[in-house]
């Protein structure tokens, strides 16, 4: 008996596969690893996995489907290595701390999940939050939420009165100490019980603030916020627990103090001279520009009482300048991966920064690659994500229009798959 019902159990789970089998005939189809476009292409997906790409239009096996997408462009699915899931701005924002209970803040983040996953990000790295992030991230990979699949920093580390400090702008009597377990560090030490009570919280990288900031309620915006001990404790701790370190840097000196020290990744570098950038280049350091972050900002910071008094003057001075920053670095040649900042500006936007990298002087294919196959080398997962190529993860996006020759065709996703389950279709 148990025979015959492990032999019904097979061929349920045979029927299932071939069921699960669907074939995408693709218009156009963007080859990410080789910078070109192919025409008639059909992309075979059983599961979660791209099993099969070949040229022209095929048809699927008995109890496969077939998705036309012969009138749009098909791309990988598109990865932000800058967002932060769990707020969205808005005048007056700086009050919800007070305000809203973790739960509040869970509802917020499920949605702006969904808002970036059928714009078309199919995977996002999440800098910086209460640790609501890290729920959300179990929740979309457990399919309880939908969204981007999720890298998560948890909770930011920096210094007390630095650019994550949660207490910053608090009335005196309830600033207390934070201390390592919220981030908030002094000395080496406690940057080691930082990271790891990052690793104990279930993170997935490490986030540090190694400058000043524009929307933390401090007058500084660029100022170094690390001693380079501090920075060498945490690159050491992070290296024996397995993270990469992504560093918010908005001025020169703790940009170098960062790159020097050894982090993956510098977000923002609005400030970075050409000392930095030779650094970056040496050390192989990644630089995620965040140029539509600087622009929304500095836009806000104009409408009356969006922001505080001690942040408006930050966002009018420093917002301007990411793009210029980014077309220095890009023509230096300098290593980029595509990140926004989103929750810095509403969610579902984030299409945004392609057009203003393009505007900075890249060309359309090489933003595409920076938000695909340059951001999953920055994750580490090029094995997995990043193209569409036989093993990989079926993440899998169209949008209507060519976008290598108009890149505002970026806004109109019109099909997004994330591991092989289509999330749009219309």
């Amino acid at each position: 008996m148990k025979r015959v019902i492990l032999l019904v159990l097979l061929v349920a789970s045979t029927l299932i596969s071939v069921a699960q089998q669907t074939i995408l005939h693709c218009g156009k189809l963007i080859d990410v690893n080789n910078s070109r476009v192919l025409s008639n292409m059909s992309v075979i997906v059983e599961g979660k996995k791209i099993v099969d790409v070949r040229e022209g239009f095929v048809q699927p096996a008995a109890g496969g489907r077939i998705i036309d997408l012969k009138n749009r462009t098909v791309m990988p699915g598109l990865m932000d290595m800058h967002v932060h899931m769990e707020s969205e701005t808005r005048r007056g924002a700086t009050a919800d701390r007070f305000t809203k209970n973790p739960a509040d803040v869970a509802f917020d983040a499920a949605q702006y999940a969904q808002t970036t996953l059928l714009a078309g990000f199919t995977t996002v790295r999440d800098l910086g939050g209460s640790g609501v992030n890290v729920a959300l991230r179990n929740a979309v990979a457990k399919g309880t939420v939908a969204g981007p699949r999720i890298f998560t920093a948890g909770k930011s580390i920096a210094t007390t009165g630095g650019h994550a400090d949660p207490t910053n702008g608090y009335r005196k009597d309830l600033m207390g100490n934070p201390g390592p377990a919220e981030g908030v560090i002094n000395g080496p030490d406690e940057a080691r019980q930082a990271i790891r009570q990052r690793y104990k919280d279930g993170s997935d990288l490490i986030k540090i603030t190694a400058t000043a900031g524009v929307l933390s309620q401090a007058k500084d915006a660029s100022g170094a916020q690390f001693t380079d001990e501090e920075l060498k404790a945490i690159i050491e701790t992070a290296k024996d627990y397995g993270y990469k370190v992504a560093a918010h840097a908005h001025g020169a000196e703790g940009l170098k103090r960062a790159v020097r020290a050894g982090v993956s990744s510098i977000e923002h570098g609005t400030f970075m001279d050409d000392e930095a950038i030779a650094l970056m280049k040496k050390h192989g350091t990644y630089y995620v520009p965040t140029i539509i972050a600087g622009r929304s900002t500095a836009d806000s910071a104009k409408i009356p009482g969006y922001y505080s008094e001690i942040v408006t003057p930050k966002a009018l001075e420093v917002g301007p300048k990411i793009q210029n920053t980014f077309t220095r670095a890009y023509k230096a040649g300098v290593k980029i991966a595509f990140g926004t900042d989103a929750g810095v500006f509403m969610h579902g936007k984030n299409w945004r920064e392609f057009a203003y990298m393009v505007e900075g002087g890249m060309p359309a294919m090489e933003a595409i690659r920076c938000a695909t196959v340059h951001a999953a080398d920055l994750l580490g997962t090029t094995a997995t994500l990043g193209s569409i190529e036989k093993g990989k993860f079926a993440d899998i996006i169209a949008v209507e229009g060519d976008p290598i020759t108009n890149i505002n065709a970026m806004e109109n996703v019109r099909f997004v798959m994330k591991d092989g389950r289509v999330f749009r279709q219309n």
